[in-house]
């Protein structure tokens, strides 16, 4: 299998290695910020939520930030598979009016961007959030100190600050940002968000698509969201910056695996974290997590031997036929990744994972 890779934590490895992977083992799903990079992720989510979660009953709850609520909300749709073939599509297919050498104005890409929330989950709140299985969570990142009210000039310098403060200690970023989390009603997250300053709030059918949209609020490639209904007020970012890539304390669940499908192998805390490789190791909050991940001979076989990204919209601003083209074909090869997973857990047995990198 060249693929997809397959890796856990200590309590995860041995629960593969003994029993293989079931549907009814899990019990929650992150999906990690990266932008363009989840779209490699498209085929396994939709069979993992159109086909095989489908075999079991118990509820699971759906962990995002940015692109990964985007993914998450669309799972909870009655019709995933559907949801999340057209949610490729329409991130394929986004453009936004330019002149030519510059990128596109950052309200203009707020306005259509969240337009397009508004359309696909925003008007179908109500289904998102009465999926019978399913319980989402919704990571932003709110300012505070610099970063608590709008301004271009605050921001540069507000993030300046965090990232120096993040670069001493990731906790003492909590002086610049916090974590909200905006979560269905119905049950909490099964475990604690002690490690770092949280929040959180109620998801409710007024507040999905902007705290969503919130969630994917790039900053200065996005305007800012001010005030998400049923949050504490302020302004609101992209929740990787505080939470890439979702390191949580996983093993503080009662029972159950998380299953993380994943762009890579490692688990970069927040956006800022990306620099500080030491805090990119598996932690003891991990023990119950498997980790899918394309093998690096899969991406080597890609456009450009990478994972979509968000530079090729810098390189190809003005090529956004050559942009679709490439994208597809990522999209198109990822149908690899699903059919693997698809073959391993289909024939059941032991899975002889690996340790987290």
């Amino acid at each position: 299998m060249r693929n997809v890779q397959f890796y856990a934590g200590p309590r995860a490895l041995a629960h593969l290695r003994e029993h293989g992977l079931r549907p009814q083992d899990v019990r929650v799903i992150p999906a990690a910020a990266g932008g363009p990079k989840g779209l490699v992720l498209n085929p396994l989510d939709r069979y993992i939520f159109g086909r095989w979660l489908p075999q079991s009953q118990q509820v699971v709850h759906l962990v995002g930030a940015s692109i990964g609520a985007w993914r998450m909300a669309c799972a909870c749709l009655p019709d995933p598979d559907a949801a999340l073939a057209q949610l490729a599509e329409d991130y394929v297919t986004q453009r936004y009016p330019h002149r030519p050498g510059k990128l596109p104005e950052a309200q203009v890409v707020t306005q259509m961007f969240g337009a397009r929330i508004g359309q696909r989950l925003g008007s179908r709140a109500a289904e998102v959030l009465s999926a019978p299985r399913y319980r989402l969570h919704v990571f932003t990142s709110r300012g505070r100190a610099l970063l608590h009210r709008p301004g271009r000039m605050r921001a540069a310098v507000g993030y300046l600050g965090a990232y120096l403060t993040n670069a001493a200690s990731r906790r003492a970023l909590g002086g610049f940002l916090e974590r909200v989390v905006f979560s269905d009603p119905r049950d909490e997250l099964p475990f604690p968000l002690a490690d770092f300053r949280s929040r959180r709030a109620v998801l409710d059918k007024d507040n999905l698509a902007p705290a969503i949209l919130a969630s994917c609020t790039i900053p200065f490639a996005l305007q800012a969201v001010q005030d998400v209904p049923g949050g504490p007020p302020g302004t609101y970012w992209d929740g990787g910056i505080t939470d890439y890539h979702l390191h949580l304390d996983y093993s503080a669940m009662n029972d159950g695996l998380v299953l993380y499908p994943h762009f890579q192998s490692r688990i970069v805390p927040g956006w800022l974290d990306k620099a500080w490789h030491k805090r990119h190791r598996p932690s003891r909050h991990l023990d119950n997590l498997v980790v899918l991940a394309p093998h690096p001979a899969f991406v080597e076989r890609l456009p450009n031997a990478k994972l979509p990204d968000r530079q090729d919209f810098r390189d190809l601003r003005d090529d956004a036929v050559g942009r679709e083209r490439i994208w597809r074909v990522a999209l198109a090869e990822s149908t690899r990744l699903a059919e693997d997973f698809a073959r391993v857990v289909e024939r059941g047995g032991p899975i002889d994972a690996q340790p987290l990198p």
